[in-house]
């Protein structure tokens, strides 16, 4: 027996490490972005996870039940991303009008290219259920009142719209998306979405002093 043998079959008799769940859970997560990259949100199955991640079915759905239930830990990963991203960069910022709106752009916008083109295609798929759906809507309310606080100290009467945030949400959603996609430039989406804050803002400050 060679040695390269030998050493194949002293490999294959030595017991695997098991994962711990959260490395488990880590692992399945980064295979299901890895699907939705590259064939698409409507690939990503419980089976074709398990699959593609080389473990069985029940593995799969001991950490998430059901397809929405994936759908929804990898909206809720990206969420959680983009909050520290935006929390961290509020902290850093200084207390202007400008400031805040350059922050509110760059991390939506990053925090999304950093995701890839994947993200849009999960948040599409949020809608295909009321359960994902009000999953997002939740997600989306504390994004708009951590915009709102930030926003709110440059207004005289500190009072937003919740139509002007939901407004503003939009555009951050349909802007990165399409520089996701290459329509558009990193840059250009976030020059945009920085006038549309800055706008929302200012213009609701006019409205009311007059």
């Amino acid at each position: 027996m060679s040695s390269i043998e030998k050493a194949r079959e002293d490999f294959g008799s030595q017991p695997r490490r098991r994962m711990s769940r959260e490395d488990r859970k880590r692992q399945l997560l980064d295979v299901a972005w890895r699907l939705v990259r590259e064939e698409g949100t409507e690939a990503l199955t419980l089976g074709r996870l398990a699959k593609q991640a080389g473990v069985t079915k029940p593995v799969v759905y001991d950490h998430f039940k059901t397809r929405p239930g994936l759908l929804a830990a990898l909206y809720q990963e990206f969420d959680a991303r983009q909050t520290k991203l935006m929390d961290a960069a509020l902290q850093a910022s200084e207390p202007n009008l400008r400031d805040r709106a350059t922050v509110i752009a760059s991390s939506y916008v990053d925090c999304v290219l950093l995701q890839g083109n994947e993200i849009p295609g999960v948040i599409a798929a949020l809608a295909s259920s009321p359960e994902l759906e009000n999953i997002k809507r939740e997600y989306e309310a504390i994004f708009m009142d951590k915009c709102r606080m930030a926003l709110s100290a440059f207004k005289k009467d500190r009072d937003i719209s919740h139509a002007g945030l939901r407004a503003m949400l939009g555009a951050a959603e349909a802007l990165s998306h399409a520089a996701a996609i290459g329509e558009i430039t990193s840059i250009q989406a976030k020059d945009e979405l920085f006038e549309l804050i800055v706008a929302m803002t200012e213009r609701h400050t006019r409205g009311r002093e007059q």
